[in-house]
C-alpha cells in the first residue's frame, strides 16, 4: 500500500510541476502575441529546420549562379462577386432589378441573393422596393 501511495505522490508532484511549466509557456505566448499585434508589419515566423549531421552534408562547389528570370507584373485582380453586383447597382440610375443583376453578372440565384444580403448589411446598397436595389 505504501508503494502505491508513493507512486501517487510522485505523479502528483510531476503534474504540479507540469502545470507550472505550462503556465510559464502560456504567459510567454501571451507576451509574444501582444508584441506581434503592436507591430504593424509582422513578419511570419521562420520554421525551425533540423540541421544535418556533418557527415551528411554535401560539399558545394562554387558554380556560377544563374540569373533569376524577371518577375512578371501581377495580373489585375478579378472583381469579386460583391464587386460585380455593386458595380451593376451603381450604374443603374433608377435601381437594378434582380433580373438585370442576373443578366449582367451571370450569377446563380443563390450567389446573387447572398451578395445582395452582404451588401445590404454592409450598408452599400438598399432595397428601393421589392426586387429593386439602389446604392446608398
Amino acid at each position: 500500500m505504501t508503494k502505491l501511495q508513493d507512486q501517487i505522490k510522485a505523479v502528483s508532484t510531476g503534474l504540479t510541476k507540469l502545470a507550472k511549466d505550462l503556465n510559464k509557456v502560456a504567459t510567454q505566448v501571451a507576451r509574444q502575441e501582444k508584441t506581434a499585434t503592436k507591430k504593424t508589419t509582422a513578419k511570419p515566423a521562420k520554421k525551425a529546420v533540423a540541421k544535418k549531421p556533418a557527415a551528411a552534408k554535401k560539399s558545394k562547389k562554387s558554380a556560377p549562379k544563374k540569373a533569376a528570370p524577371p518577375k512578371k507584373a501581377a495580373a489585375p485582380a478579378k472583381p469579386t462577386v460583391l464587386d460585380a453586383v455593386l458595380d451593376v447597382v451603381r450604374r443603374a440610375r433608377k435601381g437594378a432589378t434582380i433580373a438585370t443583376l442576373k443578366e449582367k453578372t451571370g450569377l446563380t440565384p443563390r450567389q446573387l441573393s447572398n451578395a445582395l444580403y452582404k451588401l445590404s448589411t454592409r450598408g452599400k446598397i438598399a432595397a428601393k422596393s421589392r426586387g429593386v436595389y439602389v446604392k446608398k
